[in-house]
Parts: structure tokens; C-alpha cells; sequence
């Protein structure tokens, strides 16, 4: 019992943190809006139709919702280096409960910020024309969960092996764009060079976007979907929970010793 209270405590804590950070809550809904405006716009005159064979903004569209996740839940796992530097983390270990309880927290704390404020971007569908029915949302929303756990999973460790916060956000910094232009946000991914197959297979972003993609462009003709989708719903899914589940283990393996 004191587990679960130490893991909702520790969740409430990073999500009030956010709530009410108003400036970064606004900063991490702007980006993905201008990404829209200013690719879609800039992109989509050449693209559309083109080469896709649909409207370019609705291609990127899960790219968008998929950025804004990873975003959001590799920035709120920077807490721990910020809770560590400040002694905060030091009260926190000398509580009865296990370390895991505190990584599970820290996750579940960014997971949440991360898929509900992604869910805020859903309100743009209809603008782009693109229809949502409850089943699709939930779909999405599925995808949206998953994914903030893969990242979170992945920020949390790499937020345990650094000292400073300037450490962590350089090396966010230097993971963020080469995840990003490799996930098929921009272009698909069934047609390039090997190299860059190889490492889109090794990037958790690569399967959110294409599963949130089939998603959201379910019911094209099966020849465009060839050009567009990369793996079926079900594999996209496993792999996300099995990076997930690779990441929140080495997370805890790495705080348990580093703590």
C-alpha cells in the first residue's frame, strides 16, 4: 500500500509541476502548431498530391501529435536531475519505499502530461480536414500513451546518468531533431536509403507516427497504403511496450545505483 501512495504522490507532484508551468504549457502547444503552419504550408505546395497522394498536412498530421509527445514527456523527466541537484531527491529516498516506486512515478507523472496535452491536438483534425469518431480517438489516444512511455522510459534513464540539468538538455537536444526526422513525419519511410531504414527501425518515434498514421489515413486504397504504412497496427504496438518495457528496466537498474 505504501508503494501505490508513494507512486501517486510522486505522479500528483509531476503533474501539478506542469500544470502549472503556464509558459511551457504554452511553448509545447505552439511548436507543433507552427510546425503545421510553416511545413504544411511551405512543403505542402510541392507535396501535394504529388508524391503522397494525399493532402501533405494530413500526412504529417500524427508526425505533429507524435512530436508533441515525445517533447513533452522527455522535457518532464528532467525533474529528476533538477529534484537531485536541489537535495530534493535526498528526502525523497530516505521515505520507507522502494526506488522503483519512484521511477514508476516519475513515468506515469510524464506519461500523463504527455498524452493528455497530445490529446489537445486532436482539436485540430477537423480544421485539416480530418474526421474523428470516439473509436479513433481512443485508438490514437492508446498510441498516444504508449509512446509517452517508451520516451519517458528513455528520458528517465538518461535524466539518472546525468549531473546537470545543461547536460540533460544537450543531450535532448542532440536525440529530439535525428528521432524526429527519422520517424516518417516527413516523408515515408518505405522508400529510402538503407542507413536510414536501419536506424528508423531502432527509434521508438518510427512506430508511434506509422501507428497513429494508419490510424488517422484508415480507408486509403491498399496500393497508396503500401507506399505509406510501414508495419501492422499489432507489431507497432508490441514494439513500443517492448522498448518501453527495455527502458523503464534499465531506468531502474540505473537509479537503484545511482541514487
Amino acid at each position: 500500500m505504501n508503494e501505490l501512495r508513494a507512486i501517486y504522490t510522486i505522479w500528483k507532484r509531476e503533474s501539478i509541476r506542469y500544470v502549472r508551468d503556464k509558459a511551457r504549457i504554452f511553448s509545447t502547444l505552439l511548436q507543433p502548431l507552427m510546425f503545421l503552419v510553416i511545413f504544411g504550408a511551405g512543403l505542402g505546395s510541392t507535396l501535394n498530391k504529388g508524391n503522397f497522394g494525399i493532402d501533405f498536412i494530413k500526412f504529417m498530421y500524427p508526425g505533429i501529435i507524435a512530436m508533441n509527445v515525445m517533447g513533452i514527456a522527455f522535457f518532464s523527466t528532467i525533474s529528476t536531475v533538477w529534484d537531485r541537484e536541489f537535495g530534493f531527491l535526498k528526502e525523497i529516498l530516505v521515505a520507507p519505499i522502494s526506488r522503483t516506486s519512484i521511477v514508476m512515478g516519475k513515468i506515469f507523472g510524464a506519461v500523463t502530461v504527455a498524452s493528455i496535452q497530445a490529446l489537445l491536438l486532436l482539436v485540430l483534425a477537423p480544421f485539416i480536414g480530418i474526421q474523428l469518431h470516439i473509436l479513433i480517438i481512443f485508438k490514437l489516444f492508446l498510441f498516444m500513451i504508449l509512446l509517452a512511455l517508451a520516451i519517458a522510459g528513455l528520458g528517465l534513464l538518461i535524466a539518472t546518468l546525468m549531473k546537470t540539468t545543461e547536460s540533460f538538455g544537450i543531450i535532448m537536444q542532440v536525440l529530439i531533431f535525428p528521432m524526429f526526422f527519422l520517424s516518417g513525419a516527413f516523408f515515408p519511410l518505405t522508400n529510402v536509403p538503407l542507413w536510414m531504414t536501419v536506424l528508423s527501425r531502432f527509434n521508438p518515434l518510427t512506430y508511434g507516427v506509422d501507428g497513429m498514421r494508419q490510424i488517422i489515413l484508415n480507408g486509403i486504397p491498399v496500393e497508396l497504403a503500401k507506399k505509406l504504412f510501414l508495419y501492422p497496427v499489432p507489431i507497432n504496438i508490441l514494439v513500443l511496450l517492448g522498448f518501453s518495457a527495455v527502458m523503464i528496466s534499465l531506468a531502474t537498474v540505473a537509479f537503484n545505483k545511482r541514487s
